[in-house]
């Protein structure tokens, strides 16, 4: 028979995991629907993007966009490097965050999320052309907006710092 100290741990570890692939469903959900929208390249093609926004003075990390929004005259091999380089001036870097609480209100009154310093970092240097993307996966409401849109809007932020050893 099981501890209740290894009850509650397994809990925690299903929770944990539960969360990350609910947030991973909503990303894939939502880029699924937008016509326009590309998943955040991966390996190597991600390299190349990320190697050719550095070459124009725009360091991020892999981790500060979701997904690409080009225009559909578009057509990409991220592969290669000519052609991402050509493209780049026209791609818009997608954050998506899901909600999937009861709690969220229409216009994501009550929403709670994080922005990572990353995603922060991807919208200063990118501008407008780095959008947040509030979806609510209960009633599919979809808010384009900024990082400097929802620090405008927010109600209260609680900062903290994530430390790995």
């Amino acid at each position: 028979m099981e501890s209740l100290l290894e009850i509650i741990k397994s809990k925690r570890t299903h929770i944990l995991r539960l969360a990350n692939r609910n947030g991973a469903e909503g990303e894939i959900i939502l880029v699924e629907k937008m016509a326009d929208w590309l998943p955040r390249p991966k390996g190597e093609a991600l390299q190349i993007l990320l190697s050719a926004l550095r070459e124009s003075g725009i360091i991020i990390k892999r981790s500060s966009f979701d997904a690409i929004a080009l225009p559909s005259c578009y057509q990409i091999d991220f592969s290669d490097p000519l052609q991402v380089k050509a493209a780049l001036p026209v791609m818009n870097f997608i954050e998506i965050k899901s909600a999937n609480q009861s709690r969220v209100k229409p216009g994501f009154e009550g929403f709670f999320f994080a922005l990572t310093e990353s995603e922060i970092s991807a919208a200063d240097q990118l501008g407008i052309r780095h959008v947040v993307v509030l979806y609510n996966k209960v009633t599919e409401e979809v808010l384009l907006t900024s990082v400097p849109e929802i620090m405008a809007r927010a109600k209260s932020s609680t900062w903290q710092v994530s430390i790995q050893l």
